[in-house]
């Protein structure tokens, strides 16, 4: 699709992507950019693994709460959906396999990141959803069907995030599990809408885990 999404900068980081072993596709969070969330890939960064982030327009991806009906959200949830597999397509064309694409997400980041996972059921290196979830009014985790064929899914968030409903957290990680993910959740009191330094330590060890 040409969305308002399409056309905008792919920040590129870490190792070069002709030189990596493994790839880590960073999407960022409202209001947020994409060089912002490569800091926070630098964090995790390990030689080999090269960091791709797509920026959205205006730096929101879609103008109302993930909760919102979908059509609400439209052009920009399918517009962002396309720009994150844009970024997993760069990877794999630059030779990284896409058993050794990470995708991680941070706020309405992770619920583009999961949303395309979950629509896009493969084998990928990992998924990392911090502060966010599946993107819907309601979410059925029976209506999603394929294989992600164990594919690591961490998801982590508060339990008191002004934005992110528990359910919808556990909801998520439903969805996945039923995908054949093999999911991670965490859950921290108190934390509010943020990153901790026990999700960091968990997708620094994904990423090992990928670069073997």
């Amino acid at each position: 699709m040409n969305g308002p999404h399409q056309g905008q900068q792919l920040v590129a980081a870490g190792t070069p992507l002709e030189a990596a072993d493994a790839a880590m596709v960073l999407v960022h969070g409202r209001g947020a950019t994409a060089r912002s969330i490569v800091q926070m890939g630098q964090e995790v960064h390990r030689d080999g693994l090269a960091l791709l982030a797509p920026q959205a327009a205006g730096n929101t991806w879609y103008p109302n709460s993930f909760l919102a009906p979908v059509e609400d959200n439209e052009p920009g949830r399918s517009s962002g959906l396309q720009a994150v597999g844009d970024a997993v397509e760069t990877a794999t064309e630059g030779d990284v396999p896409r058993e050794k694409v990470v995708l991680l997400g941070f706020s309405q980041g992770a619920c583009l990141a999961s949303e395309f996972v979950a629509r896009n059921p493969r084998r990928y290196g990992g998924l990392a959803a911090l502060s966010g979830g599946l993107i819907g009014e309601s979410v059925d985790p029976t209506e999603y069907e394929g294989d992600i064929e164990r594919t690591p899914v961490l998801v982590g968030c508060s339990d008191v995030d002004p934005h992110i409903p528990l359910e919808r957290v556990h909801e998520t990680t439903e969805a996945f599990e039923r995908l054949n993910g093999d999911v991670d959740e965490r859950i921290y009191e108190g934390m509010g809408h943020g990153v901790n330094e026990d999700e960091l330590d968990a997708v620094s060890e994904l990423v090992a885990d990928v670069l073997g």
